[in-house]
């Protein structure tokens, strides 16, 4: 008989218990570009047996915890080979293909948005993500201008992705149970990533507006505007007032005056 895993506080585990959320978050993934499906963090198996039922060959599950590989190993041999046991945020997905993958787990809060900031730097191979996160983060990820929930991840993910709340799922289906309500988003790329500015000016400056968000953008970029920045109209404004295409259009006055 395969022996249960013991969630471990120092990663963050809450393994999911719960057969029809699993399916739930599990069936909400498209994957219909044929690539390889990769879930992060499976733990248990609740999530992968649904994967494997729908993907086959064609799911990897990457997991740090050698307890948890032992586990999968043993509860789901047909994956052997596919384990990885690496740290995903170190992990070079073109090491595993080169071609399209879509990303599903249920994240450790902890590292949640690390992880979201990795696969950024994949965004040309990352087509699909679904993702378990604290529902404040999740609310976060998913608003627009405006909202003080809006934030730098908000405007990184939103120039290369359009993100869904799919549904919020109980601290009772959990083992143990998180003391937060959790949500299920979807990212899906949009058709056309390309920016207009180059993405590291793009970062630098969403960054800058955000980690000062209480000052207006002629306060929170003095560092690198004076007179530009007064050109656009923007410089009364605070960060979470521009919408992604605003910040795309500070990227290219910035690569205008590096140029």
């Amino acid at each position: 008989m395969t022996k249960r895993v013991r969630p471990k506080k120092y990663l963050g585990q809450h393994f999911l218990t719960d057969i029809p959320t699993a399916h739930r978050i599990a069936d909400g993934l498209g994957a219909s570009d044929g690539g390889l499906v990769l879930e992060v963090g499976p733990g248990m198996g609740v999530l992968t047996g649904r994967l494997l039922e729908r993907f086959g060959e064609r799911l990897w599950v990457i997991e740090i915890d050698n307890e948890s590989v032992e586990y999968l190993s043993e509860k789901f041999p047909s994956l052997i080979g596919r384990i990885l046991s690496e740290d995903f945020l170190r992990l070079d997905l073109r090491k595993i293909t080169e071609g399209p993958i879509s990303v599903i787990g249920n994240f450790p809060y902890n590292i949640s948005s690390q992880i979201l900031f990795h696969l950024l730097e994949y965004r040309d191979q990352v087509m699909e993500i679904i993702g378990m996160f604290q529902h404040e983060v999740a609310r976060r990820l998913t608003s627009g201008p405006g909202n003080k929930e809006y934030g730098i991840l908000s405007v990184l993910m939103g120039a290369f992705y359009d993100s869904e709340y799919l549904f919020s799922v109980s601290p009772h289906v959990f083992l143990p149970p998180p003391k937060v309500t959790s949500g299920v988003i979807r990212f899906i790329r949009k058709e056309n990533i390309g920016l207009p500015c180059s993405p590291e000016t793009f970062k630098k400056i969403v960054k800058m507006a955000f980690n000062q968000r209480r000052k207006t953008l002629r306060n929170a970029l003095s560092a690198i505007w004076t007179t530009d920045l007064e050109t656009t109209g923007y410089g009364g404004l605070r960060a979470e007032q521009l919408s992604v295409e605003q910040f795309l259009e500070l990227g290219v006055i910035e690569n205008r005056r590096d140029a």
